[in-house]
């Protein structure tokens, strides 16, 4: 049979899984937020899994949005430039803050790719202890397509904060999955994140599918009727 890439609970089934459930570190996390990633570790301390809290020194001595950002500008400010052109009305305000922010030098470019490996080594330590990472995925519920800034207990934030827990993915390769799992006040969509090493795509499937088995929005579907 032709050797395994997978280094995920698939590979091992049966054997106890620990998760580490971070939220801090993305500070500042919407009340509804925190609270609902707070409701999955129960769930899932409910089915067995060890779940405890933890932290991972380099997301506090990097900041992976800031690092994101320059490396995205370096890398797709060239090919945005090519298919938006003659379409300039059209250009989401994203791919506008790319084009605003000026062009990363080859010295802080070389600087971020250092970063990221660093924040690759940080989490390569923190997976030999556990077999995946439960956290926000966004820090606000869902919310208006054209927001600019968000009030998060009465911190304003640009609107970039809601990629803070991504941000770490995007930048080290790390194979992530989100769900929902709560609903806020004002009656919106909350969701959680599920991380694993490298390769490790089964650990994220196998969690996700006990949390959406007992998620309280299980089966929850959007009111049509006014549409």
């Amino acid at each position: 049979a032709p050797p395994s890439l997978d280094a995920g609970v698939a590979s091992s089934p049966g054997r106890p899984i620990r998760v580490g459930l971070l939220i801090d570190a993305f500070a500042p996390v919407d009340p509804d937020v925190a609270a609902t990633v707070l409701a999955s570790a129960e769930a899932l301390k409910s089915l067995g899994i060890t779940v405890e809290p933890v932290r991972i020194p380099v997301l506090e001595q990097i900041n992976a949005l800031e690092l994101l950002w320059k490396l995205q500008v370096m890398e797709t400010k060239p090919a945005f430039r090519k298919v938006t052109a003659g379409h300039e009305d059209k250009i989401f305000k994203h791919v506008q803050g790319v084009y605003d922010t000026p062009d990363t030098s080859i010295a802080d470019f070389v600087d971020a790719e250092q970063k990221a490996e660093q924040l690759r080594d940080g989490f390569a330590g923190y997976f030999q202890q556990y077999d995946a990472l439960l956290c926000p995925v966004t820090t606000v519920p869902a919310h208006a397509h054209d927001a600019a800034e968000f009030n998060i207990d009465g911190q304003s934030v640009s609107s970039l904060h809601v990629m803070t827990a991504t941000a770490p993915l995007n930048v080290t390769g790390l194979p992530g999955l989100s769900l929902r799992f709560g609903t806020s006040r004002e009656g919106l969509p909350v969701g959680v994140q599920l991380v694993a090493p490298w390769m490790a795509e089964s650990t994220v499937l196998h969690l996700a599918s006990l949390l959406e088995a007992v998620s309280p929005v299980r089966g929850l579907h959007p009111d049509l009727s006014a549409i």
